[in-house]
């Protein structure tokens, strides 16, 4: 496992955006409440990521919030992130685990109960579950509904946040059928206060009577 366990435990809200989200908003949804805030960036080239990541690592550097790099590991080793988050179709967990060894968070998102179960038998330090609800981020992915946030309350092992169309209308809904933490994308990065948005979505993760691995 990796480094952070106390940091990844203690987190409730984390934030996916890309370089477009300014530096400015970036400081705004950590001051919120964000304590996990990943930098996706899926056609940039790599010195276009890697000059994002430097601001993005900057930011969390402030705030004490893990900086997560999604897909791939050579650019979190260079950028110096805390974490890499992997999708099912990128490498395995365990060859990224060779790769940037005990020091590095690694993220998995899973979409099914098969896929929760095979992720918590990897070295994954933490796993995302989802879509919860249909999302233009996953439009591959069918939105898995509440029922696998409900299993993975029931079966996970280690912290995990439940992903896809959660915002300030529905987060109370997710967070009682258990999910203890959430990840979100526009419901920050499209906010036109992301400050607020943030500590309405991390207040309502925290009031709710989900229970807390």
């Amino acid at each position: 496992m990796a480094a952070h366990p106390a940091r990844l435990a203690q987190a409730r809200l984390y934030f996916v955006t890309d370089r477009s989200t300014g530096e400015h908003a970036l400081r705004e949804a950590l001051a919120g409440g964000v304590d996990v805030l990943q930098l996706r960036e899926k056609d940039a080239a790599d010195d276009e990521i890697l000059q994002a990541a430097a601001i993005f690592r900057a930011v969390c550097d402030e705030h004490d919030a893990l900086f997560v790099l999604n897909d791939r590991p050579d650019l979190a080793l260079a950028a110096g992130a805390d974490g890499v988050h992997l999708g099912q179709e990128d490498e395995r967990v365990a060859a990224v685990r060779d790769l940037v060894g005990d020091e590095m968070v690694i993220g998995l998102s899973t979409h099914s109960r098969e896929q929760l179960a095979a992720g918590l038998e990897t070295e994954a330090d933490y796993v995302c579950v989802g879509p919860v609800y249909a999302t233009p981020t996953k439009p591959d992915y069918p939105a898995v509904g509440l029922d696998l946030v409900r299993h993975a309350a029931e079966t996970a092992s280690r912290p995990w946040f439940a992903i896809g169309g959660i915002d300030g209308t529905n987060v109370t809904e997710v967070a009682a059928a258990g999910a203890a933490r959430v990840a979100v994308v526009r419901a920050i990065r499209d906010a036109p206060d992301a400050r607020a948005a943030a500590a309405g979505l991390r207040a309502a993760i925290e009031e709710a009577p989900a229970s807390v691995e």
